[in-house]
C-alpha cells in the first residue's frame, strides 16, 4: 500500500476511509480449518468445561510485519526464484518484495512465516483467514522500509504456534481479517489541523500522543483497553487535536487511561481518559471518549468531551 494513503477520514470521524476493510464480519469462533497448519483448533474455538464455545480473543495490534523462512528448503527455493528474476541494482529488501509480488511466485508467499513484532519483540504469527488476503501481507513488505513503518492487524487470537510452524518460534497465532499498512508521518499528516493551531505546533503534539499510546506497557493489542487505544490512535483524529489544543493552553499531557464505562451493559464499552495538567497552576482537566470493544471491530460510542471524576 502506498504510504501516502491516509488512514483517517477527514470529514467523518467515525467512518472508514480509503482503506476501508473489504472483509466481512468475522465468525463468532475460529473453526479448526481456519488454521490448517496450527495442528489444533484456535483457542477461541475450544470448548469450555461447560461444553459451550469459549469467547473469542480479539486482536487490534499495531506493529511491523516481517516475512521469514520456516525451513532451509523454502529459502533455497526462494533463492532460485530470485535468480530467475531481473533484480540488478535492487537492494536485498527490494528484491525480496519484488519477487514475492509476482503472481507466479505466490506459492512462495504461502510457504513463508509471517511474524508481527511490537516494539521490537516477536509477538504474533499472522495467518489470513481468507487465502486471498495473502496480498495484504505482501503489501506490508516495503521495498524501502523506514523506521516508522507500521502495520495494524485486526483478527482473532489462536493457540501458541507449534515449533515446526516458524522455525521454532512459539508465539500466539493470529488469524487476521484485515491489515492496514501505513507510516507514522503519513498518519499525522492525514489528521485535520485545528484552526487555532499552527502546523509546526500540531505535528509534535500528535506525534507525542501516538508515541505515548504505542509505548504503554504491554500494548500487544490483546486486551480490551489496548484495543480501544489502538483504535483511537488510527481512527479518531479528535484525540490529537485535543492534545494540540492543551499544549496551546500551556497544559501537559500527564496521563492516558482506560476504564469500563458506566454505560456498559450487555456490551463492552470503555472510556479512554486524557488528563492534562496546567504547567503554571497544576490544575488538572480531563477529557474522555467512549469506545465499544464488544466485537472484533471497535467503534466510537460518544465523541471526546469533558470528563469529571465521579
Amino acid at each position: 500500500m502506498d504510504p501516502s494513503e491516509t488512514v483517517i477520514e477527514k470529514h467523518d470521524e467515525t467512518s472508514l476511509n480509503a482503506i476501508t476493510p473489504s472483509a466481512t464480519s468475522a465468525p463468532a469462533v475460529i473453526a479448526p480449518q481456519s488454521c490448517p497448519t496450527c495442528g489444533t483448533a484456535g483457542a477461541a474455538g475450544q470448548a469450555s468445561q461447560s461444553g459451550a464455545p469459549a469467547a473469542p480473543s480479539y486482536i487490534y495490534a499495531i506493529g511491523r510485519i516481517e516475512a521469514r523462512f520456516p525451513k532451509i528448503s523454502v529459502e533455497k527455493e526462494f533463492a532460485q526464484a530470485v535468480g530467475r528474476d531481473k533484480t540488478e541494482g535492487f537492494t536485498d529488501r527490494k528484491a525480496f518484495q519484488a519477487v514475492l509480488s509476482k503472481p507466479e511466485n505466490r506459492y512462495l508467499a504461502r510457504q513463508l512465516c509471517w511474524v508481527m513484532t511490537i516494539e521490537g519483540l516477536e509477538t504474533y504469527i499472522v495467518i489470513p483467514r481468507d487465502p486471498a488476503d495473502l496480498s495484504l501481507l505482501i503489501e506490508a513488505l516495503r521495498p524501502t522500509p523506514q523506521p516508522w513503518d507500521l502495520d495494524c492487524v485486526i483478527g482473532i487470537r489462536g493457540p501458541i504456534a507449534p515449533p515446526e510452524l516458524c522455525n521454532g518460534l512459539m508465539v500466539p497465532i493470529v488469524i487476521f481479517d484485515q491489515i492496514y499498512s501505513f507510516d507514522r508521518d503519513a498518519l499525522i499528516k492525514s489528521i485535520p489541523k485545528p484552526e487555532k493551531t499552527a502546523a509546526k505546533d500540531f505535528a509534535p503534539a500528535a506525534e507525542e500522543l501516538f508515541d505515548r499510546i504505542m509505548q504503554m506497557t504491554d500494548n500487544a493489542g490483546a486486551t480490551d483497553e489496548n484495543r480501544a487505544l489502538n483504535y483511537l490512535a488510527v481512527r479518531y483524529p479528535r484525540v490529537y487535536e485535543s492534545v494540540a489544543e492543551a499544549f496551546g493552553r500551556n497544559e501537559s499531557l500527564t496521563a492516558v487511561s482506560v476504564r469500563p464505562s458506566p454505560l456498559s451493559g450487555t456490551r463492552k464499552v470503555l472510556e479512554a481518559i486524557l488528563s492534562y495538567t496546567n504547567r503554571t497552576t497544576d490544575v488538572v482537566s480531563k477529557q474522555s471518549v467512549r469506545v465499544d470493544v464488544t466485537d472484533e471491530f471497535p467503534f466510537l460510542v460518544t465523541k471526546l468531551s469533558p470528563y469529571y471524576d465521579r
